[in-house]
């Protein structure tokens, strides 16, 4: 039995797992969604980056699990990444979906360049946070008008500290067993860092027909993905 550990991206909550959650489950495995500090029903929790890896770290620790599966998405596959090779030999498995990858010494801002700034005078100008998206950028990415309704009304800011705070890794991130899922919607193939590790022979590559959002738009299939990816 896996015990999948679900980690969201940025501005949501462990609720952004709510349809894929019982298909984990009744396929017989754990499923963990998790929550990260500062967002949704943590708010208020100060958070930098390294408190969103020690999160993932110590719910895992909490419910002394083994045979995980850590799920980051988006923004979140840069602490997953970074917890991955911290709970030892308690990870299975890692799934990167449509999501970020941590580098050692780099931020989530660090590839934006020019944007960078522009990232980092939005956080200045929200007290510190990153402003959720509004309706109208969801569009394109396969989700209906009440799925989007949901993720805009649950979003909250997202704590500013966690997208410019470097990573820390002590091993090549190639060195993890771990699926992709690239998301078609949202580009038609991987970012250059992700197509360096999917040419090693510890990472794999999923396509979905689907946005940045699956586990709102298509969280059946997401399911199986992870089963497939846990089975692997």
């Amino acid at each position: 039995m896996a015990e999948f550990v679900l980690v969201p991206g940025a501005w949501l909550g462990a609720w952004a797992w709510d349809d894929v959650v019982p298909e984990l489950r009744a396929a017989g495995h754990g499923a963990h969604p998790l929550t990260l500090s500062g967002l949704a029903d943590k708010r208020g929790v100060p958070a930098g980056q390294q408190t969103h890896v020690e999160d993932i770290v110590a719910e895992v620790e909490r419910l002394d699990l083994r045979e995980v599966v850590l799920v980051g998405h988006s923004y979140s596959g840069i602490p997953v990444g970074q917890a991955a090779e911290r709970i030892g030999d308690r990870l299975s498995h890692v799934v990167f979906v449509d999501s970020n990858v941590p580098a050692h010494g780099e931020s989530f801002v660090s590839p934006w360049k020019e944007g960078r700034a522009m990232m980092e005078a939005s956080i200045a100008a929200n007290d510190g946070f990153w402003a959720p998206l509004t309706a109208p950028d969801y569009a394109g990415h396969g989700l209906t008008d009440e799925q989007i309704d949901r993720i805009v009304t649950a979003s909250t800011p997202h704590p500013g500290a966690t997208l410019t705070e470097p990573a820390t890794l002590a091993k090549p991130l190639g060195e993890l067993p771990a699926t992709y899922v690239k998301c078609l919607l949202d580009g038609d193939e991987p970012s250059p860092d992700v197509a360096l590790l999917l040419t090693g022979d510890r990472w794999r590559l999923v396509e979905m027909d689907t946005g940045h959002w699956p586990m709102f738009s298509q969280p059946r299939e997401l399911a199986r993905v992870l089963l497939a990816a846990a089975a692997s």
